[in-house]
C-alpha cells in the first residue's frame, strides 16, 4: 500500500512500576529524517530504537519522543537531593547569620532552594531486561499508528495521481496521433510554398518527397513516445502495486520530462508543442504529489 510522509501516533505502556509513553509524528522529507528523544533511562537503546523506526518507515523527517509516566498515572519528576551541597549552604548561613546576631539560622525551604541542592534526575528503577520491552511496545505501538495514518492518506493521493497519470497518458496518445498528421500538414505547407514560387511549372514531386523525409527526420519523436509510453506503464504499476516508491516515481518523472523536452524542442508543429505543454503541465501535478510519497 502507498504510503504518505505525514501522520501522527501515539501509545502507551504500563509495567509494574512505571508507565512509558511514546509520541511519533512526521512530515514530507527526501530522505529519512529521525529526531529522537529519550528519558535517560533509556538512553542505552537509543540505537535499538533508531533501528525499530527504521525498520517501519523509509522516508520523511520524524519526530518520536519518549517519555515516562507512574504506575498509577501523572508525570514522573524524579528528584534527587545533594546533602552535601544542603550542608555547606546551611553551614555558611548559619556562620553569617550568628556573625551578624541575627540570632537564627537558615529554615529548610531557604537551603532546598539553593542552586545545586535539588537536581532532576532519571531514576534507576528498571533493569535493562524490564526497560527495554517497555520501550518497545510503546514506540511499536506509536510507529504503528503513524504507519497506519500514513497509509490512510497515501491511498487518497494514490487515487489522485492515478487520475493524473490517466491525463497524462491520454495527452501522450494525442501527441504521437498528432505526428502523422503534423508530416501531412507540412508536405501541403511545403507543396503550396513550392507552388507559389514555380508558378505553371510542375511540381519535381521526388524532391518534393526528399524535403519532407529530411523535415520529418529533424523532428522524428517517435523514439521519445516510445519511452514516455515505457515510463508512464512503469508508473502505472509502481502506483498500482504500492509500497515506498516515492524515490522511485521521482526518478520516473525525471525521465518523463526529459522525453517531453526532448519532443517539444524536436516538435515543429504548433498543435504538437501545445500537447506537450499540457503534458508538462500535468506532470508538474504529478511531481508535487509525489513529493508527499514515502
Amino acid at each position: 500500500m502507498i504510503r504518505s510522509m505525514t501522520g501522527y501516533g501515539r501509545a502507551e505502556v504500563s509495567g509494574p512500576r512505571l508507565t512509558v509513553w511514546a509520541e511519533a509524528k512526521s512530515l514530507n522529507h527526501r530522505t529519512l529524517d529521525v529526531n529522537l528523544r529519550l528519558p535517560r533511562l533509556f538512553s542505552g537503546f537509543e540505537l535499538d530504537a533508531r533501528r525499530l523506526i527504521q525498520s517501519s518507515l523509509q522516508r520523511g523527517r520524524v519526530e518520536v519522543t519518549v517519555g515516562l509516566g507512574s504506575a498509577t498515572g501523572g508525570t514522573i519528576t524524579p528528584v534527587g537531593v545533594n546533602l552535601e551541597q544542603a550542608r555547606e549552604y546551611a553551614r555558611l548561613a548559619t556562620e553569617v547569620a550568628g556573625a551578624l546576631g541575627l540570632g537564627r539560622g537558615p529554615d529548610l525551604e531557604w537551603v532546598l532552594g539553593q542552586p545545586g541542592v535539588l537536581s532532576r534526575e532519571e531514576p534507576a528503577t528498571l533493569t535493562p531486561e524490564e526497560a527495554w520491552p517497555l520501550l518497545a511496545e510503546a514506540l511499536g505501538g506509536a510507529l504503528a499508528q503513524l504507519v497506519a495514518r500514513r497509509e490512510a492518506e497515501g491511498q487518497a493521493l494514490a487515487e489522485d495521481l492515478l487520475a493524473l497519470h490517466a491525463t497524462l497518458v491520454s495527452q501522450a496518445g494525442m501527441m504521437a496521433e498528432r505526428v502523422p498528421v503534423a508530416v501531412d500538414r507540412h508536405t501541403a505547407r511545403l507543396r503550396e510554398r513550392i507552388q507559389t514560387l514555380l508558378g505553371e511549372t510542375p511540381i519535381d514531386e521526388a524532391r518534393l518527397a526528399t524535403e519532407v523525409a529530411l523535415w520529418a527526420g529533424r523532428t522524428d519523436v517517435t523514439e521519445e513516445l516510445t519511452r514516455l509510453r515505457v515510463h508512464l506503464s512503469e508508473m502505472a504499476r509502481l502506483l498500482r502495486e504500492g509500497g515506498p516508491v516515492g524515490r522511485t516515481l521521482d526518478f520516473l518523472i525525471q525521465e518523463i520530462n526529459r522525453e517531453l523536452n526532448t519532443i517539444g524542442s524536436k516538435a515543429d508543429d504548433l498543435e504538437l508543442s501545445q500537447l506537450v505543454i499540457t503534458g508538462k503541465s500535468t506532470l508538474e501535478k504529478l511531481r508535487e504529489q509525489v513529493q508527499n510519497l514515502e
